[in-house]
């Protein structure tokens, strides 16, 4: 179901006056009218429907009252408008404060979602049946309903086991893989299985949508963290289904191609990543080492992969001579990849020398953030929104809920509230 309601009503992504806390348009979105109703909390879920308000979707989450999402409490670091975790994943959307246990509260979350183009959720598995929210409640009145269950583990089987980024990391495999040959198993610097997750359920919601154009119907769409997981696996994932062997940990060595690591130049560590012989010969000139493309050990990649400590060996001794920004320029300029290793403030500074605008500003003195990472030649971004404060929105969700409502059928029509537990919010 589209939003139908006015220009700066709440919840309109038309251009005109923004409501509270939605975005002003200067044209039509790709996802204008789209209504989500964001069960979600955490990463994962947020992550998507965040992506799909930055799209032009209107986005209600839904927060327990008193407390909200979890990661409102996730810190530090703190600013003077909250977490900034929950920062991260939460602009340009609407809060209610919704009480699932109370039966108004239920019924109201219940027209919420037949109101919504799209459903999205990561309570465990068969919390939603029990408040009579599942798919299967839904689609009878919403037969055009898209509706996304994200979780650790799945519905069948692992329908018991709470999904948590850390966990899936090392269960998965991910951990195994990443770290130095000989240590510790490490997990990625950020949540990144949840982040695939999050991109995959937009993926999954947005070829939905389309299907619907022609069907007229939505569907039920089940993304875990751990398949989300092995298909970000990729190379390393087939290596192991192909020979059944699994990968091991190489550090910042890429176990296919040499050199694609990090280097010690003079005063620190040098990326370079020589993806072809080509590349690697303009390496091998520039650092005054022209035989090297020549000799047997380094005369194809499969070779170079083989010899690796030899091939470093030679490289090392001449990046020895200068510091890593010193060569990281010369490289650069003979078109073999090679940078820095930067910190995030580096990377930020380094899209903005580039003219790729990464960041967007929210004004009421919220920190920018970072932007959306598409950039569109027809559609022009609606300004983003901070993040909302809990239940910011409540009475204007509820009134714009009441609106065609016949008047014989009360709010608060729905099936005996069933008791939430702190198991059930992963």
């Amino acid at each position: 179901m589209t939003d139908t309601t006015a220009p700066g009503t709440p919840g309109s992504r038309s251009a005109g006056a923004a409501g509270p806390g939605q975005a002003c348009d200067t044209g039509q979105q790709p996802l204008a009218g789209i209504v989500v109703a964001d069960f979600s909390r955490v990463l994962a879920g947020p992550l998507a429907t965040m992506t799909l308000a930055d799209l032009g979707a209107r986005v209600i989450k839904v927060e327990r009252p008193g407390a909200g999402d979890d990661t409102r409490q996730w810190g530090p670091p703190f600013t003077e408008h909250g977490s900034t975790y929950f920062a991260s994943v939460n602009r340009s959307k609407e809060s209610v404060a919704l009480d699932l246990a109370d039966p108004t509260g239920l019924a109201a979350a219940r027209r919420l979602a037949e109101r919504a183009d799209v459903v999205i959720e990561n309570f465990k598995p068969g919390t939603m049946a029990r408040l009579g929210l599942a798919y299967e409640d839904l689609a009878p009145a919403n037969p055009g309903l898209v509706y996304c269950s994200i979780s650790g583990f799945g519905s069948a089987r692992g329908a018991g086991l709470l999904g948590y980024d850390f966990i899936v990391q090392a269960v998965g495999g991910l951990m195994s893989i990443t770290g130095h040959p000989g240590g510790e198993p490490t997990k990625a610097g950020v949540a990144l299985v949840d982040v695939i997750t999050g991109k995959d359920a937009v993926i999954g919601i947005l070829a939905a949508l389309t299907a619907r154009t022609r069907t007229g119907r939505g569907d039920h769409l089940e993304v875990t963290l751990l398949t989300s997981l092995l298909g970000a696996l990729a190379n390393q994932a087939q290596a192991q289904l192909s020979v059944g062997i699994d990968p091991v940990p190489m550090g910042n060595r890429h176990p296919s191609i040499a050199p694609y690591e990090t280097l010690q130049c003079a005063d620190g560590l040098l990326a370079v990543a020589a993806g072809n012989d080509q590349q690697f010969a303009r390496l091998a000139a520039a650092l005054g080492l022209p035989a090297l493309p020549g000799d047997p050990r380094f005369a194809t990649n499969a070779a170079r992969v083989n010899h690796r400590e030899e091939l470093i060996r030679e490289l090392e001794a001449v990046l020895a001579s200068a510091p890593s920004a010193h060569w990281a320029q010369v490289l650069t300029d003979v078109q073999v990849p090679a940078g820095q290793v930067n910190s995030i403030g580096a990377g930020i500074a380094l899209a903005e020398s580039l003219g790729l605008d990464p960041t967007i500003e929210l004004g009421g003195g919220h920190p920018r953030q970072v932007r959306h990472p598409i950039s569109w030649a027809a559609y022009r971004p609606a300004r983003p929104m901070p993040p909302p404060e809990l239940g910011a929105h409540t009475d204007a969700v509820l009134a714009w809920l009441d609106q065609g409502r016949p008047s014989e059928t009360p709010l608060a029509t729905a099936p005996p509230p069933a008791t939430i537990t702190a198991t059930d919010e992963r």
